[in-house]
């Protein structure tokens, strides 16, 4: 009896060694495969380097229909290529070339071609002075992570 006993511990110690060992072992393979691709990563290369984006804050609602309207008036005028709109947070963000034109003209014309209590979104000095993505903490874990990563391979 003690014999059986003393054998299923000792089996479940291997199953529990061998699940321990797996868990281990597919964290350590998913480790690898996120350096490798960080490592790997090279950044994008947009073919059209005068491309920018820009952002209009609307002070009122904005429905499905205005939503409509408003891409619509967007899209007419010259250089505006893409654009987003957030109803909720009343937030139209759209990518214009600037050489053809800027997100004043841009701002200009949207404003004449509808009646819209809108002001032009501008980047304080602080925020346009960071050299990585206004989101993304310097001193975050996940900054420094791929940061080092980055270094060590490039």
């Amino acid at each position: 009896m003690i014999e059986k006993t003393k054998n299923i511990l000792v089996m479940s110690i291997k199953k529990i060694k061998v699940l321990v060992g797996s868990v281990l072992g597919v964290v350590l393979l998913l480790f690898v495969v996120l350096v490798v691709h960080i490592a790997t990563a090279k950044p994008v290369v947009y073919d059209n380097a005068t491309l920018q984006i820009s952002r209009i804050d609307f002070e009122e609602a904005i429905d499905s229909a205005k939503a409509k309207e408003i891409h619509r008036n967007l899209k007419s005028i010259p250089g505006v290529k893409n654009d987003r709109i957030n109803m909720e947070k009343g937030v139209v963000v759209y990518f214009h070339d600037n050489k053809i034109t800027n997100s004043k003209r841009v701002y200009e014309q949207l404003m004449a071609k509808g009646n819209y209590n809108a002001k032009p979104f501008i980047i304080s000095n602080e925020l346009a002075q960071k050299k990585v993505c206004p989101v993304m903490a310097e001193d975050s874990f996940s900054f420094k992570f791929s940061r080092g990563i980055q270094r060590l391979f490039n």
